[in-house]
C-alpha cells in the first residue's frame, strides 16, 4: 500500500501549474490502478468536488477551486479505482467542509469549502469505518480529515 500526503497548488498565481500537477497526479494514480496496487491519496487537493462541497454563500462558478475543468480532472483521478471516503460515508452532508477563509468567523459559522480528501483504493475504502473532518482541531484554515479502516 502506498499512502501519499498531497498538497495541490491552489492555482491562484499559476493556474496552468495547478492543472499540470493534477494531470501528473492522475497519471500516477492510473499507474497504481493498472498495477492493481493499493493507494491512498490524502490531503489538500484545492478543488471542491461539487457545488455541495461549497457553502452556498461561497459558490462562485468562475472561482479557482470550483472550475469545471478542475472538477473534471479530480473526477478522472477518482475514477482510477479510488473512492472519496468522506463522501462515501457521509453522502448527504452538505456542510462537510474542511477549509474556511480566515475572516468573519467563517469557520465558527461553518461557511467553507471541502478541499481536503482521503481517496482510497476501492478494496481499502470498503473497510472504512469513519472519515470525519475534525473541525475543532488545530489553528490552520484547514481541518484534519482522518479515516479509520477496520
Amino acid at each position: 500500500m502506498t499512502i501519499a500526503s498531497i498538497y495541490a497548488p491552489n492555482g491562484g498565481k499559476d493556474f496552468p501549474a495547478k492543472m499540470r500537477f493534477l494531470e501528473a497526479l492522475d497519471r500516477w494514480a492510473a499507474s497504481f490502478q493498472h498495477a492493481g496496487r493499493l493507494l491512498v491519496l490524502c490531503g489538500d487537493l484545492n478543488v471542491a468536488r461539487t457545488d455541495m462541497d461549497v457553502h452556498p454563500k461561497e459558490r462562485k462558478p468562475r472561482a479557482i477551486g470550483q472550475l469545471p475543468e478542475e472538477r473534471a480532472l479530480l473526477e478522472r483521478i477518482i475514477s482510477r479505482g479510488l473512492v472519496d471516503v468522506g463522501r462515501a460515508l457521509d453522502p448527504d452532508n452538505d456542510r462537510l467542509f474542511s477549509w474556511w477563509a480566515p475572516w468573519r468567523d467563517l469557520r465558527a459559522r461553518n461557511i467553507g469549502w471541502r478541499l481536503d480528501y482521503i481517496l482510497a483504493s476501492e478494496r481499502l475504502a470498503a473497510r472504512a469505518a469513519s472519515c470525519p473532518v475534525q473541525k475543532d482541531v488545530g489553528t490552520s484554515d484547514h481541518a484534519p480529515v482522518v479515516a479509520t479502516f477496520g
